[in-house]
Formats: structure tokens, sequence, C-alpha cells
């Protein structure tokens, strides 16, 4: 008997501790459905803000891209009112290679020539000043010589270490050469002005940006009146995509779905807290007959008494059987009511993920509506403007989750055609057209004239080579044959040393003399012999190389002004092509951009499809499974409570108080005996009295 209890005193433990951890998941399921309830009008208007927000951005982007548009056609434009310096650059660019390394080769070689002639002037004007000098210094010696011989004769013997020889020019500065012939060559070439003459070929080459704008006026305007015509087309082309006015109706549906949507969340709201509060209430009875199990086991096994006779246990013990007893009063009392609760549960909750969930997570619900004919004529290629399409949601979902454009995935190409749309060939070969008729041309451009070229040829071929070795050598000796100062001191000493007054006066005039003839000297010789010496290695340094300078200048200048003569028409050909090239480039590159762009990149749909999976996972992740959940842990404690009543009341009879204390073993049941024996009587017939 004692191990008989104790099974079923564990059995009733088991199966009670059983459908508590049920009633637990009940409880905690039924307060996640109301709280996945409460919370999925919130994920539903996110979901459907987000869609329409998606929706209202596309034909944003589609007028981004067309609006793009202004900036090809504004350069464009810009390069056309900037004709003159773009066009007139480039040509001058292209020309000046040659033309303008011609002008720097004659530039550089004027100013040489220009250096040369002044030096040759400063050796002419040195030499000649040089030689007067020399003449007068030579007679003033000569006379001073003969004074101071006279006068040293009269002197005698006290003058007889004295001597006037010497009183003489050493330096010979006769021996300069002539330079007027080369002087006069350079005087010519001077005189030619070809400074002028590179200034006005300068001139005519600058000028040829405004010259360019002057004559493409006509060509310009046509241009200009075609890229009006390109704007206009480029505008129209938004009008000619019908997905995008609908898209517009889809947006202001989601946005009237939610209104509508949110117009029922109080009634859902209330709907859903009775719900809650008659799941509460059933978890709340399974919960009575739990704590009655418990409260069974509890009472019975702390007031049971083994030893006591089953008519004398304690009012624990029989408290605790009691209860046991109360526990299968309620379960047979509200079993009926938790099973109904069960199978609607099971009827909406199951039908739910089986219909709904389990095709979304095998992404077969989208296709399955479509091909069931559960949403009737619904035809979304109609419904975006696309006849004869082939769009489904399904195939839309799918192309969103690989976060496909909207170009494939709603089969634009099957409606509209880019290549037409955006197709401006028509303006463009009108321009092209304008530009062909474009005749520029340019004001002849001349370097030098025959006369220029002849002087400059004359001088390369007299050739300017000077000897100047004997010249450099006079300018290293020096001006007199003696110096003068030291003649003059001893001339001073005799002076002093002399009574005689006359002769002392003649000695000290003459000294007087010769310093200052060596002051004269100092002071006009030097700079002239200095500045000779400067011409002079200006000469050496520049004449030897200016005949080849000359030969590549006259080659250079024939070169350019070949090239100008016979390539400018060609130059001014290309240039032109080139910027016309440039001019359409700026069109080609944005059709090229457009076109990729409105293909690849317009209404990439990825985080729609990630808003909508969101959507489902709450729907059914959160409340379909919270509701599955629900019926689940009501059915699994609903099915306990069979076994439960059983092992109850088998339970209680160990510890409720017996009426008779005979207990008697048979096939396994423990049978109570009336305390009367007359319930064995065999009956009779009673007369009534």
């Amino acid at each position: 008997m004692a191990c008989r209890r104790r099974a079923l005193f564990v059995s009733v433990l088991l199966v009670t501790t059983f459908i508590l951890a049920g009633n637990i998941c009940a409880f905690i399921s039924n307060d996640r459905v109301s709280r996945a309830v409460s919370g999925s009008f919130g994920t539903l208007n996110a979901t459907l803000d987000n869609l329409a927000i998606f929706v209202r951005s596309v034909p944003q982007q589609v007028d981004f891209i067309l609006d793009a548009s202004d900036g090809p056609v504004n350069r464009a434009n810009g390069s056309l009112q900037a004709i003159g310096p773009t066009l007139g650059g480039r040509i001058v660019t292209a020309l000046g290679h040659e033309a303008y390394g011609a002008l720097d080769s004659a530039t550089l070689l004027l100013a040489e020539t220009g250096r040369v002639e002044q030096a040759l002037r400063a050796v002419n004007a040195s030499g000649q000043r040089l030689q007067e000098l020399q003449e007068g210094l030579r007679g003033n010696l000569s006379r001073l010589q003969g004074q101071l011989n006279r006068t040293l004769q009269r002197c005698g013997p006290p003058c007889a270490n004295v001597s006037s020889g010497g009183l003489a020019p050493e330096a010979d500065f006769t021996r300069v050469p002539d330079v007027s012939h080369q002087l006069e060559l350079l005087s010519n070439l001077s005189k030619a002005n070809l400074s002028a003459a590179l200034q006005q070929a300068n001139r005519t080459l600058s000028e040829t940006p405004l010259r360019v704008e002057q004559q493409a006026q006509e060509a310009v305007a046509d241009a200009r009146r075609q890229l009006g015509e390109v704007r206009g087309a480029l505008g129209r082309v938004r009008s000619e995509i019908p997905a995008l006015d609908t898209l517009g109706d889809v947006a202001e549906t989601l946005g009237k779905v939610g209104r509508n949507a949110s117009q029922y969340e109080p009634q859902v709201t209330t709907y859903d807290h009775y719900r809650w509060i008659v799941g509460v209430c059933l978890c709340c009875l399974v919960l009575c007959v739990v704590l009655c199990n418990l409260l069974g086991l509890a009472l019975g096994a702390v007031g049971l008494q083994p030893a006591v006779l089953p008519i004398e246990r304690s009012c624990l013990s029989n408290s605790g059987g009691q209860a046991f007893l109360a526990g299968v009063g309620f379960s047979f009392l509200f079993s009926w009511l938790l099973m109904l609760l069960v199978l609607v549960s099971f009827l909406l909750g199951g039908n739910a993920y089986t219909l709904v969930c389990q095709p979304w997570h095998s992404r077969q619900l989208l296709q399955s509506l479509e091909t069931s004919g559960l949403a009737g004529s619904f035809n979304l290629s109609e419904m975006l403007g696309l006849p004869g399409g082939t769009v489904t949601l399904s195939g839309v979902y799918n192309n969103c989750q690989h976060d496909q454009p909207l170009w494939s995935t709603l089969q634009l190409d099957k409606a509209v055609s880019l290549d037409q749309l955006l197709n401006i060939s028509q303006y463009t070969g009108e321009i092209t057209a304008a530009f062909e008729q474009l005749n520029i041309s340019l004001s002849p451009v001349t370097f030098l004239s025959q006369s220029q070229k002849q002087l400059l040829s004359d001088i390369s071929t007299s050739g300017l080579q000077l000897n100047f070795t004997g010249t450099l050598q006079q300018l290293a000796r020096k001006v007199t044959q003696r110096d003068l100062l030291p003649l003059a001191l001893q001339l001073e000493g005799l002076a002093n040393a002399t009574d005689n007054l006359t002769l002392r006066m003649e000695l000290k005039q003459e000294a007087a003399d010769l310093r200052d003839m060596d002051g004269q000297i100092q002071a006009l010789y030097p700079p002239e012999m200095q500045a000779l010496n400067g011409s002079i290695w200006i000469l050496q340094a520049a004449t030897p190389q200016l005949p080849a300078r000359i030969n590549a200048t006259l080659q250079s200048v024939a070169a350019a002004q070949t090239f100008l003569d016979s390539r400018a028409a060609d130059v001014v050909r290309n240039e032109s092509r080139a910027f016309l090239q440039t001019l359409l480039g700026y069109f080609q590159s944005y059709i090229a951009w457009a076109k990729s762009t409105l293909k690849g990149q317009v209404g990439r749909c990825g985080r729609v499809a990630r808003t909508v999976d969101v959507a489902g996972i709450v729907a059914c992740s959160y409340i379909v499974d919270s509701l599955n959940g629900f019926w689940f842990s009501l059915g699994w404690c609903t099915i306990s409570l069979l076994p439960s009543i059983v092992l109850a009341v088998r339970l209680a009879k160990f510890y409720r108080r017996m009426e008779t204390a005979d207990v008697y073993d048979s096939d396994q049941e423990a049978l109570e005996m009336a305390s009367s024996t007359t319930q064995f009587k065999i009956p009779r017939v009673e007369t009534r009295q």
C-alpha cells in the first residue's frame, strides 16, 4: 500500500507539473498574442509608409535623371556662347606650335642683334674717343718733353741724373678695327622695324578667337535653337513612361489602406483585450486544478499517518483528499470549455499557419494566390498601365529580394523603348549640319617681309667676325711709356735743391704739369678703355653664334609661314570638328548615363522586400505563432487533465477519512465496506407498516 501510494503521489506530482508547465506557456502565449496585436498596427503603418515612400521616390528619381539633362544643355550653350575663346583658342593652340615658336625665335634674335648693334656702336665710339685722347696726349707730352729738356740743360750738372725720355704714348688705339660696315648692316636691320612685323603677326593670331566668334554667329544661333529642341524632347520623356503616373495612385492607395487600418485599431485592440481576459480566465481555471492537486499533495503528505486507521485519519490528510476531489470537480466542470476554446483557436491559428505562414516561408504564397484564382482578375500589369505585360506579384517580390531595379522588375522594356525616347539624333544632326556649313577664314599672317629676310640673310652671309686681338693687347698696355708721377717727384726734388729762383719755378711748373697730365689720364682713359673692353667681350661672345641663329630663325619663320599658308584651313576644319564632337559628347555621355541609371539604378526595391519580410515576420512569428502556442498549451493542459483526474481520484482514497476501517485489496482496488452487515442479507419482500 505504501509503495502504491508513493507511486500515485509521484505520478500526480509529475502530471501536475506537466499541467503547470503548459499553463505557464498558455499565460505567456496569451500575453504575447496581445502584445503582437497591439504592435502589429505600428508595423503595418511603418510597412505601408516605407512602401509609399519608395513608390513616391521612383518618379522623383526619374525626374532627377531627366532634370540632369540641363547640365549637358547648359554646358553646350556655354560652349556655343564662348565659341570664340573655345574654338578660336583651340585653333590658336594648334597653329601656335609652329607660329609662336617662330615668333619667339625671331624676337630673341632681334634682341640679340640689338645687343650686338649697341656693342658695335660702343666700340666705335670708344675707339674714336681713345684715338682723339691719344692724339692730344701725344702733343702735350711732346711739348712738355721739349720744355723739360731745355730746363734740364740750363740746370747743368745737378740735373744730370734726370732724363725726359719715355714721355710718349705706349698704347696704340689706332689699332681698334673699323666696325662701320657691320654697324651699317645692323642699323639697316633696325630701320626695317622687324619688331613691328612680328607684333603684327602675333596680333593677328591673337585676334583669331574674335574672328571665329564673328564668323560663327549664324551657326551658333542654329545650334542653340536645336539645343532648345533637345531640352523639350528630353522633358517629354517622363510623360512617355506610363508607370510613373500610376505609381502616384499606388502611393495614394497605400496611404488609404494605412488610414483605414488605423480606424479599426481601437476596435481590434478592444476585442483583443476581451480575448485576453477570456484566455486569462481559462488559464486560471487550469491553475485552480493545479493548485488543488498541489494542495492535496502537500496536505496529504503532511497529514498522512500510515499507522492510523482510515476512519481516524487526520484533518490535514482528509483535506488533502478533498482538495484532490475539488480539482477533479473543476476538471469535469470546465474541461468542455477548454476543449471548445482549443478547437476554435486551433482552427484559426492552424489554418492561418498552413494557408498563409507556411507558403510565405516557402516563398510560394504570392504564386499560389495568382494561380489559385483567389485574387480574381488581379492584373498588376494593367494596374500599372503596362498592357500586354506579364508582371506578377511573385515576380516583383523575387526581383526585389535580389534588389533589382524597377525597370527590370516591372519589365518596362516591353512597354517603353528608351532608345526611342532618348533618341536626339535628329537634333544633333541639325547641329552637325550647321557646323558643316561653317566656313571660318583666318586673316593672313606674315612674319617677315622679303626685304627683312634679305637683311637678315646679308648679316648672316657677310659675317660679323671681327678681330679684336690687337685691340685687347693695346688695352692691356699702359697709356704712357713712363709713369709721370715719379718724374714729377724728381723735378720737385731738384727745384727744392737749387738756389736759382727762375729754375726752381720752371721745375715746379713742369712737375705740376706732369701731375695734371697724369690726373687727366687717370680720369679719361680707364673708363673708355673699360667700356671698349666690355663691348669687345660682348661682341666676341655674341657674334660667332649670330649667323647660325639667323639661319635657324629664317628656317623656323619659313616653316611656320609655309605651315600657316598650307595647313591653316585644315587646322580650322579639324578643330571645328573636334569642337562639334565635344559639343555632342555632352549629350552622348548624358544619354548613356541616363539609360544605364534608369535601367540599373532607379527604384532598387531591396528595402521593399525587406520591409514586407518584416511585416510577414510580425504577422506569422509573433501573432500566428503566439496564437498557436496558446491553443497548443491549453490543449496540452486539457489532455493532461484526464490522467490527472484518474490519478487524483485514486490517490485521494489514501488521504481521505474512511467511514469503515476495513480495507480489502481486491483486483488492485481498495474497497470500502459498509458498517452494517445487513447489506449482505438476502433480499426479502417487506410489507408496509
